[in-house]
């Protein structure tokens, strides 16, 4: 009966989030800039998925692949939304391990598919820009339909059997988040068991993920910047990498923060913890904050169509 009880506890495992500490009494002021922030980059992904489908003139693939962005960055803020918002309004911690898990499934899934769309959005340049004529032929609405649907299975297939892992595993210490959302690499180290397999199955599945892909947009813009230099007329040169320039934006906003979160957790003294939590709610909000934006700047039809919807 003892060791029912103690499978039951097991089981049944509560996490307590952290926000910042040593500013528990401020909480509800900080809560404020969150709460703008999600109402800014739940409209503005919002506003483009609504104008991208209403518009007919904006049914093109390079289009789709930033719906398809924005819906992941949606999905992204919806995911955290619970924790981080009811964390500094309501001071609540506690979180069930199922519900810790479900959550830590659903940030690194998105993630993982971001990454892929990433990845098919430097393709769409790399198509447009070297081999323009077919680019029609090539990118069409069912092809494009089945890389969407390739980019989300592969997600659920290497995110899917992490939560799974975890939750055969014993968790007797002070669970303790360091921030207030779950993470894999956190929930991980909390458990009393051998994560030897979650270890390196976690890293293998990012390393041929979101490292494959940056290694394949890396390889992509490699040979646009063959094409774009093979091209005698400057003009036309600078016009090709104009198209491109939203783009490299957003990966390089997106990779960045990832590889600067990595380093300042691997690396950082115990006395960066502050930085450690800043740059976890930085790499969780800034990109679905500043895609929309990125590309509502940079792309002639996608602005003219916003002027004219506020206009309006």
């Amino acid at each position: 009966m003892m060791a029912a009880a103690n499978d039951t506890a097991f089981t049944h495992a509560v996490f307590l989030l952290t926000g910042i500490p040593g500013q528990e009494d401020v909480y509800l002021w900080i809560s404020i800039p969150f709460c703008v922030l999600y109402v800014i980059l739940i409209l503005g992904n919002s506003v483009i998925l609504f104008i991208i489908k209403t518009d007919s003139g904006l049914h093109e693939p390079m289009y789709i692949f930033l719906s398809m962005l924005a819906l992941t960055d949606l999905g992204l803020s919806i995911a955290t939304v619970p924790t981080i918002l009811g964390m500094f309004l309501f001071n609540s911690r506690e979180i069930s391990l199922n519900a810790c898990l479900a959550q830590m499934f659903f940030i690194h899934f998105l993630q993982c598919t971001e990454s892929s769309v990433l990845l098919l959005m430097a393709f769409d340049r790399f198509v447009a820009i070297t081999n323009p004529l077919r680019y029609a032929s090539i990118l069409t609405l069912p092809r494009i339909a089945k890389m969407g649907l390739a980019c989300v299975l592969r997600g659920v297939a290497f995110i899917l059997p992490l939560p799974l892992l975890l939750k055969q595993y014993r968790y007797c210490r002070d669970n303790v988040l360091s921030h207030s959302y779950c993470l894999h690499q956190e929930v991980m180290n909390l458990a009393c068991s051998d994560i030897t397999v979650n270890s390196v199955y976690g890293l293998s599945g990012s390393l041929l993920t979101m490292g494959l892909d940056a290694l394949l947009i890396f390889l992509s813009y490699v040979m646009i910047f063959k094409t774009v230099l093979s091209v005698a007329s400057r003009a036309e040169s600078f016009k090709a990498l104009k198209t491109c320039i939203s783009h490299l934006c957003i990966v390089l906003l997106f990779y960045t923060l990832e590889i600067s979160l990595s380093v300042v957790y691997r690396f950082g003294s115990s006395s960066s913890h502050l930085l450690q939590i800043i740059m976890g709610y930085i790499y969780l909000l800034v990109p679905p904050l500043m895609n929309p934006v990125v590309y509502s700047v940079k792309s002639t039809h996608l602005r003219a169509r916003l002027i004219r919807l506020f206009v309006k």
